[in-house]
């Protein structure tokens, strides 16, 4: 496989919280990172521009997306997705899996792989781990995931144990298909992701076989799904005891502070989530005494900005007035400079929170965050 792809530089003393580097074809990324999601090769409402500025090392893709529209013919043919879109560090793409289970009604799980119905046009595909790497390897993906079957909170055992049998057997095609086009020049890496749905047995199962397979990095599937807090915690907490500590430990589809927070607790290096972008389009602001609904009428003449310990380019320039009037009269800038200000939030975030670890202080930063967070302060 991949030599000396991720290096831990510190544990934080009496937790999991740790601080490391991966080294990816197109540039480093610290870690603990957050991901921003650029579904289909955008993150939403920013630029590009945006996000360097920010600071961001690694974004996302979707690859049923980009698969759809435009095509990854297309890409690859503008340079893959670093050509396309002008983003010249790192892409993670997800493999489409969580896409085509969310469409419950267009589509039918095989063994050999999903077919399902465009939701754009209806149109009829067929994923196999094998193509779904072939795709991700044409958007010349720096990190790309396995096709896996997902399920969600509350189904039955059988159905967890099918979904678990068949993610365990292709992460083993794409592995295969995978190997071929490293062999052939290609760069970027593959992560396995762990599954079993919320039963210890399964969980454990599917972390152990994961883990045993060699890839340089791993995910953790199957939570934030519309599990309760406390079970997300539960069974993460369970979930990390059987992954190697010498890979970089991925959870998908996180992105609160909380959220978080708890993932950097138990030793998860990387995570990604919509909601910060999402939320921005909805008039959230992040601040460090809690959210910001910029709808308020409360804020009508507050000449304030919106959290005076940030400094982004929103906060030192906007009063929440302002914002307010923007997002009432639902212009576009409003997006923009929510989208912005949620980002940059995070990214500072992560970076309070890797210093925290390498002065072994995490625990204590987690705490005071919290409790300012949840002050009701705002």
């Amino acid at each position: 496989m991949i030599e000396n792809f991720f290096e831990v530089h510190h544990v934080n003393k009496n937790s999991l919280a740790r601080t490391g580097v991966m080294h990816l074809p197109h540039g480093d990324v610290q870690t603990p990172v957050f991901m921003p999601v650029g579904t289909k090769g955008t993150v939403k409402a920013l630029t590009k521009d945006d996000l360097e500025e920010i600071g961001f090392e690694i974004i996302l893709a979707n690859t049923y997306h980009m698969y759809l529209r435009p095509g990854a013919d297309l890409v690859k043919e503008a340079g893959g997705l670093h050509g396309f879109t002008q983003w010249n560090r790192n892409f993670l793409t997800d493999s489409g899996g969580f896409q085509v289970w969310s469409l419950s009604k267009l589509r039918k799980i095989k063994n050999e792989g999903i077919e399902f119905r465009s939701d754009i046009d209806g149109s009829k595909h067929f994923f196999t781990p094998e193509n779904v790497v072939q795709t991700q390897v044409k958007l010349n993906s720096d990190i790309q995931m396995q096709l896996d079957v997902c399920s969600g909170f509350g189904v039955g055992r059988p159905e967890a144990e099918r979904a678990l049998r068949l993610s365990s057997q292709w992460a083993e095609r794409a592995i295969a298909e995978w190997t071929i086009h490293q062999d052939s020049g290609y760069k970027g890496i593959l992560f396995p992701i762990v599954q079993g749905n919320f039963f210890d047995d399964l969980r454990k199962e599917s972390a152990q076989f994961v883990d045993s397979l060699g890839t340089p990095g791993l995910a953790i599937g199957g939570l934030s799904v519309g599990e309760p807090a406390e079970v997300y915690k539960e069974k993460l907490q369970y979930t990390v005891q059987f992954l190697s500590r010498s890979k970089p430990r991925y959870v998908m589809g996180i992105g609160t502070p909380e959220y978080i927070l708890e993932a950097v607790a138990n030793g998860i290096d990387m995570f990604d989530c919509v909601q910060p972008t999402r939320i921005a389009r909805h008039g959230l602001y992040f601040t460090k005494k809690g959210m910001v609904s910029i709808k308020q009428a409360r804020y009508e003449r507050d000449f304030g900005c919106i959290d005076p310990e940030c400094k982004c380019k929103v906060c030192t320039s906007y009063s929440r007035a302002y914002l307010r009037h923007i997002f009432r009269e639902q212009e576009i800038l409003s997006s923009m400079l929510a989208s912005y200000h949620n980002l940059y939030f995070l990214h500072n975030m992560i970076h309070e929170i890797r210093d925290a670890i390498n002065e072994d202080r995490f625990e204590e930063y987690r705490k005071n965050f919290l409790d300012n967070f949840h002050s009701g302060e705002v």
